[in-house]
């Protein structure tokens, strides 16, 4: 008996097969294409455990659409990379297998495992942050994920721009929302290089966590999660942490009391598997939800 893991990424998806308690068995990457060749691969490293698989959970790049009673339940839908737009994965999968599907976003999903197995075990709520190419979050309260109308967009929200930053940004929808001025691509676009080639460039990481921490101010006073996983590309510079963390202190000003910020704002205990651990966990409640 093993439960499905689908961590569909913009660059790559990670498939696996776990166990009921969130335990990565077998793991395989596959670069994301087109979406008849990527989901073949899907399919055929799944069709190894027909008969024995019980469910699937997909945590997908977005925007998706996650009301089971909308049409387009299931569906890619205004992503930027066009060959997946409205796309139907769900759809997709229930041709291939006769299980429970569940379907979130990614970062709802390394939500999920970072709340149940990661850096915020023990805890009722959490959030976790993905800075990489893009910006996204995801929240778990109570132990379910949140969603409404639609998922969080969290890596979209406006923030303030700093007096010394000319750089327009860098989303095709916005401009400078946070994900324009933050993700990966605009620092590279603002400063020329990649990230990693600047790692001994202080004015590129306090100007990071100058919006970071902004967000993370936003995020705090409207949501109050009982921690915050940063993970992602870009937060792997493990400098910029106590830069957020002090401006965040200074952003709140003393308003509201805060946790201790060395605990409350962390790296992901998983690493690179919190994604694929929460698609584990996500089939694992389909299943019993079925």
């Amino acid at each position: 008996m093993v439960f499905g893991a689908i961590e569909a990424g913009g660059t790559k998806f990670v498939v696996a097969v776990g166990d009921a308690s969130g335990k990565v068995l077998k793991r395989e990457t596959y670069p994301t294409t087109e979406p008849a060749e990527t989901m073949k691969s899907v399919e055929r490293f799944f069709k190894q455990y027909e008969g024995d698989l019980e469910a699937i959970g997909v945590g997908s790049f977005g925007p998706i659409d996650v009301r089971k009673s909308s049409p387009t339940y299931g569906y890619i839908t205004s992503t930027p990379k066009l060959a997946w737009r409205n796309y139907d994965i769900v759809g997709a999968l229930k041709k291939a297998f006769e299980v429970p599907i569940g379907f979130t976003t990614d970062v709802n999903a390394a939500a999920l495992g970072e709340v149940t197995l990661g850096a915020a075990e023990g805890l009722s709520s959490c959030m976790y942050i993905t800075i990489g190419t893009g910006i996204g979050a995801g929240a778990v309260v109570n132990g379910k994920m949140l969603e409404g109308y639609s998922h969080p967009e969290m890596g979209h929200i406006m923030v303030r721009r700093h007096k010394h930053d000319r750089y327009q940004g860098n989303c095709p929808y916005h401009d400078d929302c946070l994900e324009g001025l933050a993700a990966g691509g605009a620092i590279e676009k603002r400063w020329g290089k990649k990230g990693v080639e600047l790692a001994e460039n202080e004015e590129v990481w306090n100007l990071e966590a100058h919006y970071i921490a902004q967000a993370l101010m936003n995020y705090s006073l409207i949501l109050s999660p009982e921690r915050i996983v940063i993970g992602g590309g870009v937060m792997k510079q493990r400098q910029v942490f106590p830069l957020v963390r002090q401006k965040l202190k200074t952003l709140i000003a003393g308003y509201i009391q805060l946790p201790d910020l060395e605990e409350y704002i962390v790296p992901p205990k998983l690493e690179d598997d919190a994604g694929v651990t929460g698609c584990i966990l996500l089939a694992v409640q389909t299943k019993n939800e079925a």
